[in-house]
């Protein structure tokens, strides 16, 4: 806590509205528009058929919703509910939103009226290390932007609901940590230090180091950073490389960074939305907001991240 107290004070760097909203509709709009660019064939040919809305919008898929659903909840309680937020999460619930397999039972059966604590590790003994608890982390540094502990602890609750393999919580802690920083305007090289003294695991100490090494190089090596980094569901092969993207495209275009993603492949749509967030925290929404009309829930988004900022 008084290491962010430090950095407030150094940094005198006053949080704005607009970065609120750039982190939610820069997360809306990274999952919108990477959903096409997901998974393998069969995968995109079905969002083909059902990524829009009848009124002709993009939809969004589970990233989005389950933020959505964090932001709601906590607004409702004036924190984080696990209870709450698992229904939330669970009436929230449709197929097609492109919710994993694990996730998907897990929630069927809560809406059922069986409890969080006794489906979150039935399929998995130590919990699902998925990126679902990440892809959402960064609500949570919306929700406790001035506080590490308090934003970590509740990280900890919001990932343990579905994603509680220490490795889930684990990278939903660091894009969350990222995203924190990057509403406080910290450097890159602040960012990188952080992320090492929060991790506590060698596979993400590791890659936090490559990640930096790979923000230094002057050109983007696609298979560089699927091999190192990776691109698939789980949060120590998602989370790292959501963060390189958006600290090595920091000052430069969102759509850039965005093609970039595509042509990693894998996991590109929450890939896209983790990067997509934190690049919004960074440098607000302006940019933004000619495609918040393009896709659904943009106007949603940004009013949720109003309300937000208002509890600040």
């Amino acid at each position: 806590m008084g290491n962010l107290f430090k950095l407030l004070n150094e940094s005198a760097h006053v949080m704005h509205i607009d970065q609120y909203q750039g982190c939610f509709l820069g997360l809306a709009l990274g999952d919108t528009l990477g959903a096409p660019y997901e998974g393998g064939p069969l995968e995109r040919l079905l969002w083909k058929s059902i990524g829009k809305t009848k009124d002709g919008k993009l939809r969004y898929t589970d990233d989005t919703q389950m933020s959505i659903d964090i932001a709601a909840s906590f607004l409702k309680h004036n924190a984080i509910n696990q209870d709450h937020l698992a229904l939330t999460f669970a009436e929230s619930y449709q197929w097609s939103r492109g919710y994993g397999p694990s996730a998907a039972k897990l929630l069927t059966l809560i809406k059922k009226g069986v409890h969080w604590r006794e489906t979150n590790t039935k399929k998995f003994k130590l919990g699902s290390f998925g990126n679902g608890a990440a892809m959402r982390a960064p609500i949570l540094a919306l929700c406790f932007p001035n506080n590490v502990s308090d934003m970590l602890d509740n990280v900890v609750k919001s990932a343990e609901i579905t994603h509680a393999h220490p490795l889930g919580i684990e990278g939903a802690k660091l894009v969350a940590l990222t995203t924190q920083h990057a509403l406080l305007n910290s450097s890159n090289n602040k960012i990188i230090e952080d992320l090492l003294l929060y991790s506590d695991t060698d596979i993400y100490k590791k890659k936090i180091k490559t990640c930096a090494d790979l923000i230094n190089q002057s050109s983007i090596n696609t298979k560089t950073v699927k091999s190192t980094l990776g691109n698939g569901m789980a949060a120590q092969e998602s989370s790292i490389t959501a963060i390189y993207f958006a600290l090595k495209f920091r000052k430069s275009n969102f759509e850039t960074m965005l093609q970039s993603i595509f042509k990693l492949g894998g996991d590109v749509d929450t890939i896209c939305a983790m990067a997509g967030a934190i690049w919004g925290a960074a440098n607000g929404c302006r940019s933004l907001l000619n495609q918040a009309e393009l896709i659904e829930g943009g106007t949603q988004v940004l009013e949720l991240a109003e309300k937000l900022f208002a509890k600040i």
